[in-house]
């Protein structure tokens, strides 16, 4: 399991499009874009990582009042076990008139020896 496809799955059920990277076609008026940002082994034992922390960012855009759905989008995130490192709003795009508001998330996952 991955942080984006945990988060893809859980997501999409909110009915809000999202994409990885870079959101291709004509936008709608909210969607959300999923950067991927670390992959770390933060836990050791016995000089082996037992633990990654896998970390992204989520991007929401949307048109018109943010703070509903970004209260929903943290409020899901929560309850699903994520931890949430970073909120913040980056800014009105006055060419796109898009609100863009960004929440890092991260959540470790068990290193498994093949």
């Amino acid at each position: 399991m991955s942080i984006l496809s945990e988060l893809n799955s859980l997501l999409d059920a909110l009915g809000i499009p999202i994409e990885t990277g870079v959101f291709s076609g004509v936008p709608p008026d909210e969607y959300l874009v999923i950067t991927p940002m670390t992959d770390t082994f933060e836990v050791f034992a016995d000089n082996r990582p037992q633990v990654e922390t896998q970390e992204v960012r989520l991007s929401l855009f949307i048109k018109g009042n943010y703070t509903a759905r970004k209260n929903e989008i943290v409020n899901t995130l929560l309850q699903a076990g994520f931890t949430i490192t970073d909120r913040r709003y980056i800014g009105h795009e006055d060419d796109t008139v898009y609100h863009h508001y960004a929440i890092d998330v991260a959540k470790e996952y068990e290193v498994k020896e093949e």
